[in-house]
């Protein structure tokens, strides 16, 4: 079941993971051993989360890595669905 206008990845991260460690942004790049850039640019919307930054994900706070892909394709999913009647394609049957 897919999620109705599910939160990008980088709002769970600030909210579930850095603010109640009371950790921040600079401190939790160094951890992940990424750029503070970097990390911003997830926290704030402007990145997703790739494979390797799951796995980071997943050490730092003990999680999944699956579940930070997972959480990156309903995001992505749900707005280009949302895109859906802009796309030109046209449906393919049997000749």
């Amino acid at each position: 079941m897919r999620m109705h206008n599910p939160p990008h990845p980088g709002e769970i991260i600030r909210t579930l993971c850095l603010e109640p460690l009371g950790v921040t942004v600079t401190q939790a790049a160094d951890a992940l051993g990424v750029s503070r850039k970097t990390l911003s640019a997830i926290l704030n919307g402007r990145a997703g989360i790739s494979p390797e930054m799951a796995v980071r994900l997943s050490i730092a706070f003990g999680t999944s890595s699956e579940s930070w892909l997972n959480q990156q394709t309903q995001y992505d999913l749900w707005h280009a669905e949302q895109r859906r009647k802009r796309l030109k394609v046209a449906k393919l049957a049997p000749a």
